[in-house]
């Protein structure tokens, strides 16, 4: 079987688990023989391909749209790629969307609620940025001074609050297998 590039897009508040998810999966599928997946972390792409831009929504929709560009061109080329970044604003993730979509097929953009309460994210984080944000040392903070706009019609809608990373994983991974970007039976294979 063909291996179709995809693009996986996890989107929510900072400390909703998103590069946990990420982390994990990349994990899984390598374990299962897919060793050409790259990771685009929004933390990891803003000291390199966006280093410079800030945090206003011009800035953050052109960090959003540089990440979208590589995972269009990644997907193009049969690549799966796995997107953390919370990537507040609707408008353009649809964006991406389109852009993926559009180099990679009907079905080559998945987008991936990572859904978890503020308060639960606040005390998951080790680097106490929502700290800071709450008391204004941080501005245009995502969740506390910045809006995040939830997806509408997400792919998968996983809520880490109640679920452990591992089962989230495994509804990815069906989801997959589902939509014929993963072959049958490879949720099982370990190399």
């Amino acid at each position: 079987m063909e291996r179709k590039g995809f693009t996986l897009w996890f989107t929510g508040l900072s400390g909703s688990g998103k590069t946990t998810l990420s982390s994990l999966l990349h994990h899984r599928l390598q374990e299962m023989g897919i060793t050409s997946v790259e990771v685009l972390d929004g933390d990891v792409v803003r000291t390199h391909l966006s280093k410079g831009l800030g945090f206003s929504k011009q800035d953050r929709d052109t960090n959003i749209r540089r990440i979208g560009w590589v995972a269009q061109l990644l997907t193009k080329h049969g690549i799966p790629n796995l997107v953390a970044a919370i990537s507040p604003y609707r408008e353009v993730r649809e964006e991406v969307r389109e852009m993926v979509e559009g180099a990679g097929g009907k079905d080559s953009f998945i987008e991936v609620f990572v859904d978890c309460p503020v308060d639960v994210c606040e005390r998951r984080d080790a680097k106490g940025l929502y700290a800071k944000a709450r008391r204004g040392e941080i501005k245009n903070f995502t969740g506390i001074d910045d809006p995040y706009e939830p997806p509408l019609n997400p792919e998968l809608h996983l809520k880490t609050d109640s679920a452990t990373p591992e089962e989230c994983v495994e509804r990815i991974l069906e989801h997959l297998i589902a939509k014929g970007l993963l072959p049958q039976g490879a949720e099982k294979k370990r190399v």
